[in-house]
């Protein structure tokens, strides 16, 4: 005899899901129908209006293959009307159908990526980024914040199949971990990152749901889920302060473009469609860059003293007056002597402004010191006299004179071809051999002709700075920060003067020359070193057995650092193999992976994906780089070494770890790269290795 439906709760959750969809595709046809023709005053409004819509309509789409609500929570009591609708600075999509709204006792939430509301504006799914959906997330037999029951539903392609369900008030039921949890984690990938959302973890969320004022830096080893919280904590925030992130605006700073393109669908899948993604080399694209520093002097020209080195070169265009200025207005003269004018210059030294900000001042300070004269004639000048003042020719002149402009890319180019004009101005900051090291061998003729480096656009960008400041924004998240220079972290600081910043990254797989040595000096850097350090040690992604060989590596290259604990159950599938054929072994790993469900990557010395890409080539198994999208027919990607950071595959194949180390400029660098290379793998891996192993992994 066949269950009734009412009485089957898998039908009953099912029924919900469908009217929630019916509920959505109702919104988007709400705003689709919108008639904005009798509502703007003048076509820029109605522009913009548009645009906004056309983003709504964006955000209300309905994925088929996403689950539209992945949890439920049932409230003992009433939640109170702040915890439901999140104050004056939380009220994000759904405010409007709470407010006002009737609470019940024993109220039942739908928690999923985004607000559903019914006909009559009452909630059908809860945003997970409200204050009432946060229980799920955290709640506990230990504190379950005033939920009677917690479920997890499963899909398969988009249907709710399965649900389980946690009954935190039985002290009869024990704790166990979550079945679904670890199979949504465990899921196989094809295709870019995607969100988190259903598997936050309670450490996890509490940084997501930190306030926007402070800065936070998150060290998180492989697999602890740092770059999802990073991009989560940006979806939190546009919902938490969505009008004043809607005015200072978001960016997300990636290592590389292939990196950017792996996350660009997480937000989104959440709604959110405004945040911007960039590289550092795109925040500091002042001019071309068509060449490339050896290790030691790119090292040099990221050093924070380059900074007091461009200050120096900037100010010394400056020049006291030696002479007064005449200023002829109708048939009078008015005189500024030379120690007036120097007072105003030396004034304006001292107050520290940017030296553009300051060379606009000038000629008004002059014409304020004309005006008081006038005043003292009898006369009455009002601001339109001052301004003609200012202007008045013998003045900019003067101005051109004491206070010149300068182009902040001639500047560096100046510091960088002239010998003498580098020594005045680095001289006790850097020695002489520092200073050989940051001058070119050939100095370039102009800016146009000069073979920039990218640490050269990165001392272009500060002197820019220097002469007008730089827009600040909202909130800026930096992942994979462990990469950047003390130069590097200073541009990124200015986008975020007045903002606030969110820090990801691993001190153990920092690979450049100029890796960070610690947060705190990093932070200082940035100009947030009061920023919260939170560390990240319990693995979700990577295999138990797997991060348990790459932890061999790290007394070697970040001894102070606490090794992830992988919390998976499955320890996943992992092996190490002679590759006696060469390649052709490393082929055969491929396709013994391929023979599994999910994307496989595999990862080698750069040197050596040629020769890796002509033998998957010559066995007909079609590949991809890394950047460009698998599909269900090519699910294999050849990654060069040096791009693999960030990325995440099903299985990986590892080829020649030894190879990988000597491709690095020495041994701490390559050992903290093969960390990063074994690092990819969330189900599985294979090393492969026709010569030895390192030896910190025998």
């Amino acid at each position: 005899m066949s269950t009734p439906v009412h009485d089957d709760p898998l039908s009953r959750e099912r029924s919900h899901l469908a009217a929630s969809r019916s509920a959505l595709r109702a919104m988007r046809a709400d705003v689709e129908s919108l008639d904005i023709t009798d509502v703007t005053a003048n076509w820029v409004n109605a522009a913009v209006l548009e645009s906004q819509i056309e983003q709504r309509i964006k955000a209300l789409a309905d994925l088929s293959e996403t689950p539209l609500f992945f949890g439920r929570l049932d409230y003992v009591h009433a939640p109170g009307a702040e915890r439901a609708e999140g104050g004056e600075e939380s009220k994000g999509r759904e405010a409007p159908s709470l407010q006002g709204r009737r609470w019940e006792t024993g109220e039942r939430f739908y928690v999923g990526r985004r607000h559903v509301h019914d006909a009559d504006g009452d909630p059908m799914v809860i945003d997970w980024r409200a204050p009432v959906s946060q229980p799920f997330y955290r709640a506990s037999k230990k504190d379950p914040q005033d939920i009677s029951l917690r479920r997890r539903f499963g899909y398969t392609a988009g249907d709710l199949t399965a649900y389980e369900d946690e009954h935190l008030l039985d002290p009869a039921e024990a704790a166990a971990t979550s079945k679904l949890l670890q199979q949504e984690i465990e899921r196989p990938r094809v295709g870019p990152m995607r969100d988190i959302v259903a598997t936050i973890q309670p450490e996890q969320d509490e940084i997501v749901r930190a306030g926007l004022t402070g800065s936070v830096c998150v060290q998180g080893g492989p697999g602890t889920g740092k770059t999802a919280v990073g991009l989560h904590r940006v979806a939190y925030l546009l919902y938490a302060h969505r009008e004043r992130l809607a005015r200072t605006g978001t960016l997300v700073i990636g290592p590389n473009r292939s990196f950017l393109h792996y996350i660009e669908q997480v937000l989104p899948a959440l709604g959110e469609l405004t945040v911007r993604q960039a590289t550092v080399d795109d925040l500091v694209a002042h001019v071309e860059v068509r060449g490339a520093d050896e290790a030691t002097t790119a090292v040099i020209k990221g050093d924070a003293r380059m900074a007091q080195v461009l200050r120096r070169a900037l100010y010394s265009h400056v020049t006291l007056p030696t002479e007064g200025v005449v200023v002829v207005r109708g048939s009078r003269r008015w005189r500024v002597a030379a120690y007036e004018l120097e007072e105003i210059v030396r004034e304006l030294l001292a107050r520290d402004i940017r030296y553009g900000a300051a060379r606009e001042a000038l000629p008004q300070r002059i014409a304020h010191a004309v005006l008081v004269q006038m005043e003292r004639a009898g006369e009455a000048p009002d601001d339109r006299v001052q301004n003609a003042v200012a202007r008045n020719a013998a003045v900019k002149a003067l101005v051109k004179t004491v206070w010149p402009q300068v182009d902040p890319a001639r500047l560096v180019l100046r510091l960088l071809a002239d010998a003498d004009f580098l020594a005045e101005h680095a001289g006790g900051i850097l020695t002489e051999d520092e200073q050989k090291a940051v001058l070119w061998v050939k100095p370039a003729r102009s800016v146009k002709a000069a073979k920039w480096s990218p640490a050269d656009a990165v001392l272009i960008d500060e002197a820019t700075d220097l002469i007008e400041r730089t827009h600040s924004l909202g909130h800026v998240v930096l992942d994979e920060a462990q990469d950047l220079s003390p130069m590097q972290y200073r541009a990124v600081g200015r986008r975020c003067t007045t903002g606030s910043a969110t820090v990801l990254g691993d001190l153990a797989q920092g690979t450049t020359p100029w890796a960070t040595r610690s947060w705190e000096e990093a932070l200082g850097h940035l100009g947030k070193g009061e920023a919260v350090v939170e560390e990240l040690t319990a693995g979700f992604r990577v295999p138990t057995d797997v991060i348990a060989y790459a932890s061999r590596l790290l007394p070697d290259i970040a001894p102070g650092l606490t090794p992830v604990a992988s919390i998976r159950e499955n320890p996943g599938f992992f092996d190490i193999r002679a590759a006696g054929a060469g390649t052709a072994d490393v082929v055969a790993a491929c396709r013994e992976l391929l023979e599994r469900e999910g994307s496989v990557g595999l990862i080698a010395a750069d040197a050596r994906v040629p020769e890796l890409a002509a033998a998957l080539g010559a066995e007909g198994i079609g590949y991809v780089g890394p950047g460009e999208e698998t599909t269900h027919a090519t699910r294999l990607t050849l990654v060069p070494a040096s791009l693999a950071k960030g990325l995440e595959y099903d299985y990986v194949v590892l080829d020649e770890p030894q190879a990988v180390v000597d491709g690095e400029p020495d041994e701490r660098t390559g050992l903290r790269r093969l960390y990063v290379a074994l690092t990819r793998a969330v189900s599985g891996l294979i090393v492969t290795h026709a010569t030895g192993l390192p030896p910190q992994l025998a």
